[in-house]
């Protein structure tokens, strides 16, 4: 009987396990990662040199899609850039939402991450942000677009109908939308708020 072929493995296969693996039960092992593969784990590290790389290809994975927008370099305006940055920043990070703690728990390196960065970087110091305050600002909308991205796996239900509720939290439960419906319009809500919040420190950066 001729021995079946020997699966192939690439970095790309590794990643595409990792990430089934993470929207499932939110984490992954080596070990658990080669069972997946029906490979041996001393495998894996002829394509990766081991989990902490896996992560930051992942990283890259998830944040491919994000489309660096020039339009607001060349016409100066910084809040469009911006605004339509953590928009595909969301969206890149919609599909795999249980990914996002891991992530944050490592620091970030790869190109394609520090391709969006340095235009969020270029856009709140062309908004007359000091060094600090960019990176405040960058982190502040990292924080808010993350939060977001999580809120758009949330149950149907976030919040239960309950005599624990106020009169006020009885109506604004009774003027939500359903999901994704209230995710998408509770982020825009939001973007509105903090962009109209860099606008003011801008404005008042010497």
């Amino acid at each position: 009987m001729p021995r079946p072929p020997q699966r192939l493995l690439s970095a790309e296969i590794i990643v595409d396990a990792a990430l089934k693996m993470i929207d499932i039960s939110g984490d992954f092992t080596m070990p658990g990662l080669a069972e997946r593969l029906n490979v041996r784990p001393s495998s894996l590290y002829n394509h990766v040199s081991g989990r902490a790389e896996i992560i930051e290809l992942m990283r890259a994975r998830a944040m491919a899609s994000i489309r660096i927008d020039e339009h607001g370099e060349e016409t100066g305006d910084w809040v469009a850039t911006v605004a339509a940055l953590a928009r595909e920043y969301r969206l890149s990070y919609s599909k795999h939402p249980r990914l996002i703690p891991l992530l944050t728990a490592h620091t970030v390196q790869t190109d394609i991450a520090f391709g969006m960065y340095n235009a969020l970087a270029t856009a709140f110091t062309a908004g007359g942000f000091s060094p600090a305050e960019v990176l405040h600002a960058i982190t502040a909308l990292d924080s808010f677009v993350l939060g977001s991205a999580l809120d758009l796996a949330a149950p149907q239900e976030v919040w239960a109908s309950t005599p624990r509720a106020n009169e006020p939290m009885r109506a604004a439960l009774a003027a939500a939308g359903s999901a994704p419906t209230r995710a998408d319009d509770a982020f825009e809500f939001g973007l509105r708020v903090l962009i109209a919040g860099l606008r003011a420190e801008s404005s008042s950066a010497p």
